[in-house]
């Protein structure tokens, strides 16, 4: 079977392809009657919107070398049919639509015709098709079903159109229909967003999956199910729309003056304060942070309104109405509110820097004091002495007969960590051990009881001590007096611009302020200049010298070998304080169950009906017996 292709072009050669016109237009299509279907005119009628010019080329010429061969037989079109002569030139058409003639026995109605597919490529030049019939009309089903025309017979020596689906290798088998006839719900129900499966006619080989078999259930209530998941119809009573205009004219604008992010920010500072304007400014009048404690007045600092700000949110107070200013957002009131209050940053300042300047001395001073009480105890502890004395005469006798350990009047103090390393010939003890067991049997005579005092300054003083540099304590000092100062001028400047009614408190509180910042500033000095001698004094006390590559001696380098040595020796001195406190209490125990053995007690029962006088005398004569 050949292919056969249908070209819309008009000035294609005869002898090469069959030139067909399909004409679209309903109005403009007419068929020609029965009796005139016999009959050639060399001058067809050509209706209007109908350009059949070319109809005249479907006759081909009497050379029957140049008659090109004919198709295959399409499925179900005999052989005899095939031998016949191409169609004539088709006959004029009538101006009007003649009635339909009788359909040919054994034909039916045709069936409606889904949309052409699109044409295939051309054929080639040897195999011209021949022309096959106009296709039906897109409603051409319903002319039919509304007592309409039907298509006309088939020309003489045309092959009948296929039935639809036939063409271009497309069978019915393509499209296969659900197995499941079409549910229709009474009501609309609300989707259920799956994924569908429709089983299709399988190979033998496919695998069984449980979709095969599994049989579907009724739904034996489906009102209650319709009830539950139906869609809900039920439409919302909208108002008219003259409310809705008179709605939106009642709503005022809230005119904004700040940018989103910074509204947001002091609105969340409003949210989060729970005090009122009026609390707040007597709050800063009087100096009194019991009502707005400091973090808040910080925060209020810090979210005040900057000048830029002010000159929109008074340019806007001075040009507006009030029942305009009233439309102004919460953020823009409340920092002009705060401006209001007259030098509300410098008051603010001073306020926040006393809280400042007492914390910062009070740390200042405690460092100071650590560096001072450790360097003394090292000085003036007698029994700091006793013990060094005591590592001094095991070391001289340990390197006996070396001449270059021994007979040493002295030592470094980076051997005091070492000591714990050095252990007994039998691994059991190591030599700080030994060290706290001599000091509590033959220096400490409370050993074992609570009069018993740790015979070295506490550890923990000595790591504070490790972690204090002078330079950063020289640093904080100048800090804080730069601060003091600034902040004193900045109280001159709230008494010289702020109203007389505003000052007091104000004044009389921060001067007194001052004054005494100055003396514990100037006192503070004096502590850090005494500490830093106290702790040379003690470095060359004990003869220390410098790190190797470094030129002064830290804190950090010698308080740190004494919290490691006092760390150890104060472990093995409240474990051997624990042994000897036991050893005296079952020597107490043993000494008294010594004299209980000596001695017989013996006890009288006194007469309980005597009386009391009697019973007095034979107690005593009992004790003095005993």
């Amino acid at each position: 079977m050949r292919d056969a292709c249908i070209s819309t072009d008009d000035d294609n050669p005869p002898k090469t392809y069959r030139n067909v016109c399909i004409q679209t237009d309903r109005e403009t299509f007419l068929k020609p009657c029965e009796g005139e279907g016999k009959t050639t005119r060399s001058n067809p009628i050509i209706p209007k919107k109908l350009n059949i010019s070319s109809l005249s080329q479907l006759s081909p010429p009497s050379d029957n070398k140049d008659i090109p061969s004919p198709l295959q037989p399409v499925e179900g079109v005999s052989s005899n049919q095939q031998k016949t002569s191409p169609p004539p030139p088709a006959p004029p058409l009538p101006a009007a639509i003649p009635p339909a003639p009788p359909l040919p026995p054994g034909l039916g109605p045709l069936p409606p015709v889904p949309p052409p597919p699109p044409p295939p490529p051309p054929l080639p030049p040897s195999a011209g098709p021949p022309p096959p019939p106009p296709p039906p009309l897109p409603n051409s089903a319903a002319l039919l079903s509304s007592g309409g025309p039907p298509p006309g017979p088939t020309p003489p020596g045309l092959v009948p159109p296929p039935p639809p689906g036939l063409f271009f290798g497309v069978g019915p088998s393509s499209s296969q229909c659900p197995r499941k006839p079409a549910i229709e719900p009474s009501c609309p129900m609300k989707p259920l967003y799956w994924t569908r499966i429709q089983i299709s006619d399988k190979s033998q080989n496919a695998a069984p999956t449980l979709w095969d078999s599994l049989e579907e259930p009724d739904i034996r209530d489906t009102s209650e199910f319709e009830y539950l998941f139906s869609k809900d119809t039920t439409q919302q009573k909208k108002k008219p729309l003259s409310e809705t205009y008179e709605k939106k004219n009642k709503v005022k604008k809230i005119i904004k003056l700040l940018d989103g992010k910074r509204s947001q920010t002091v609105g969340i500072l409003i949210s989060s304060l729970h005090l009122e304007m009026k609390d707040i400014q007597q709050a800063i009048f009087n100096v009194d942070d019991s009502v707005v404690d400091l973090e808040t007045l910080a925060a209020l600092y810090e979210n005040r309104a900057q000048e830029d700000e002010l000159v929109k949110i008074r340019k806007y107070y001075e040009t507006s109405k009030e029942e305009e200013l009233k439309l102004l957002d919460k953020p823009e009131q409340f920092l002009h509110e705060l401006a209001q209050i007259p030098n509300f940053a410098e008051r603010a300042q001073c306020i926040i820097f006393r809280s400042v300047f007492s914390e910062g001395i009070t740390s200042l001073h405690r460092k100071v004091e650590i560096i001072t009480r450790a360097s003394k105890g090292l000085l003036h502890m007698k029994s700091v002495k006793d013990i060094l004395a005591l590592i001094l005469a095991f070391g001289n006798y340990m390197n006996g007969g070396n001449r270059t350990r021994g007979q040493a009047d002295g030592y470094s103090l980076e051997i005091l960590p070492k000591l714990k390393d050095v252990k007994s010939r039998d691994n059991g003890i190591n030599l700080v051990d030994y060290v706290v067991k001599y000091y509590l049997r033959y220096y400490d005579q409370e050993a074992g009881t609570e009069k018993s005092v740790f015979p070295l300054p506490e550890p923990q003083d000595f790591f504070l001590a490790s972690q204090v540099k002078f330079e950063d304590l020289i640093k904080d000092l100048r800090k804080l007096k730069r601060q003091l100062e600034a902040s004193e001028k900045q109280m001159a400047v709230v008494c010289k611009e702020s109203p007389k009614q505003y000052l007091q408190p104000f004044k009389n509180k921060l001067e007194e302020f001052f004054q005494k910042a100055k003396k514990e500033h100037k006192m503070e000095e004096s502590h850090l200049e005494n500490a830093q001698k106290s702790f040379e004094t003690t470095v060359g006390y004990f003869g220390m010298k410098p790190k190797s590559g470094e030129k002064d001696i830290t804190p950090n380098y010698v308080f740190m070998v004494w919290y490691e040595f006092c760390s150890d020796f104060k472990m093995i001195w409240k474990r051997e304080s624990k042994n000897i406190s036991k050893e005296r209490l079952k020597m107490a125990q043993e000494s008294v169950s010594k004299l209980t053995s000596e001695k017989k007690v013996e006890t009288k029962k006194i007469n309980p009906t005597a009386s009391l006088k009697e019973r007095l005398r034979q107690k005593e004569a009992s004790v003095s017996t005993n």
